[in-house]
């Protein structure tokens, strides 16, 4: 006779009491996920069968580990929210999620996060959902492996792929995002790492940083997103070994930097994007062994920027290499390479001989009147900048590169 109930031969010693698993599927007695979550006690763990379940929202308030095999199916059948998670030490892992409810007013999401703490959420497939995983007040939450997929295409009816809000200590890896409204969303969160993500194909940015202080995302690909990423009104900030990759768009960028202080930026490649990185009201910034390739502008750095250090990187093939709206520099460039250096190493340093100035004449014509651009193939052109690097007028008369590096950093 079928067990409703199969108790494992696992002993936990310190608590001397047993793990219970529970089967769910349609060759079980237990037939529906919400009636193995009504058995359930804390510690046991429910295992969820193949197949397709449609149970309105899923709530777990109970430290159980909720795993699926071969990836079971659950709708939301346009109306729900999927998972919602009310407890601590909660495990949710190999599903798949689709079809989420849509509102303006309630934030519907696959899996959704109640101020817990230890959750893992992990090897999930989201489809169509609004908000994809979201957490608020999380603890020490590890979110890895997981494929979030939506269709929407305007804003408003797009959540973000993995929303954190009000929360400390998150591990963001491995996850594959694409089309959600941001791919990865940090507000007030602390502390807390975001490593080997792809984002991709999203409406607005692939990550999105607001008031979020202390954390790193090292190892990411952010492609062909609305306007890349958004770093804004935080501190402390580590961001390391991330690619850029085809930000392309009116108003878009690699990477915005937005009234940021003492961050570090090393190791990164920005390719192909309108603007490598756009930063405006940025302080202690330190950016080294980067990579600006076949971009529009290399950098755009606001002269509302202070003691941003540039050095060991490299521009090659960029449109423009800088470009800023003001005379006033209180950054350092050094030490980088430029393609478009024309000067000599006579002493054999392997350092430029005379300063490189990255600002050209026409990029800042073109800051104050963008429809310049039309005319920036012209022989006239071509003239202007020639004439401005032997008699400097319009260009910031400090910002320059004192020793260029006269070939490329193997990075």
């Amino acid at each position: 006779m079928k067990k409703l109930i199969y108790i494992s031969l696992l002993l936990f010693f310190a608590q001397d009491v047993f793990a219970t698993i529970i089967h769910v599927g349609k060759e079980q007695n237990i037939k529906t996920i919400r009636q193995a979550l009504l058995l359930a006690a804390d510690g046991d763990t429910v295992l969820v069968g193949s197949g397709q379940y449609h149970e309105q929202n899923i709530i777990i308030n109970k430290s159980i580990a909720l795993i699926g095999i071969n990836h079971p199916v659950i709708s939301g059948d346009n109306k729900f929210e999927i998972i919602s998670i009310k407890a601590n030490a909660v495990t949710v892992e190999g599903f798949k999620l689709i079809n989420s409810g849509v509102s303006s007013i309630e934030d519907f999401a696959g899996i959704k996060v109640y101020n817990g703490k230890d959750i893992v959420i992990r090897n999930n497939i989201l489809e169509n959902t609004f908000f994809g995983i979201y957490i608020q007040y999380g603890i020490n939450c590890l979110i890895e492996n997981n494929n979030l997929t939506a269709y929407s295409k305007i804003e408003q009816e797009s959540g973000n792929g993995i929303h954190c809000w009000k929360s400390d200590s998150l591990r963001i890896l491995g996850n594959n995002i694409i089309g959600h409204r941001d791919g990865i969303y940090f507000e007030f969160v602390k502390n807390s790492i975001i490593w080997r993500n792809v984002s991709e194909h999203n409406l607005r940015y692939g990550l999105h940083f607001m008031f979020s202080n202390d954390d790193a995302y090292i190892c990411n690909v952010f492609r062909d997103n609305g306007a890349g990423v958004a770093v804004m009104f935080s501190k402390g900030l580590k961001m390391i070994r991330n690619y850029f990759e085809e930000n392309w768009g009116d108003g878009a960028y690699g990477l915005l930097l937005k009234e940021i202080s003492d961050g570090y930026i090393e190791n990164n490649v920005f390719d192909r994007n309108t603007a490598g990185i756009f930063m405006e009201g940025a302080s202690r910034i330190h950016m080294e062994k980067n990579q600006f390739i076949d971009n529009g502008w290399a950098m755009q750095i606001q002269a509302s920027c202070m003691d941003v250090t540039v050095h060991n990187n490299n521009f090659k093939g960029n449109t423009f290499d800088v470009g800023t709206n003001g005379n006033l520099v209180l950054n350092d460039f050094n030490n980088n390479y430029w393609d478009k250096y024309e000067g000599y190493d006579l002493d054999k340093d392997k350092l430029g001989d005379v300063p490189y100035r990255p600002v050209s004449m026409y990029a800042m014509i073109i800051e104050r009147n963008p429809p310049a651009m039309i005319l920036f193939r012209s022989l006239m052109a071509s003239l202007l900048d020639k004439t401005e690097k032997v008699l400097p007028s319009l260009t910031p008369e400090n910002l320059k590169d004192n020793h260029p590096l006269m070939k490329p950093l193997a990075l």
